[in-house]
């Protein structure tokens, strides 16, 4: 399975609420019918809280 990309794991984060846990933004992905590899994305990230999507893009890459 290949890694999905910045941009791909930001479409299931629209309307999330900052400041957010890594447990916030993989719950509202999967509300959003985020693919297995996007909630794999997501679980991977530090365990942290993010202030927007630009920490989730730094933290993913």
């Amino acid at each position: 399975m290949s890694q999905p990309n910045p941009v791909q794991l930001q479409k299931f984060l629209g309307g999330v609420d900052y400041p957010c846990s890594r447990d916030d933004l993989v719950q509202h992905a999967r509300s959003k019918g985020a693919p297995d590899d996007v909630l794999q994305g997501l679980q991977e990230l530090p365990d942290q809280t993010y202030n927007g999507p630009d920490d989730v893009s730094g933290a993913y890459t």
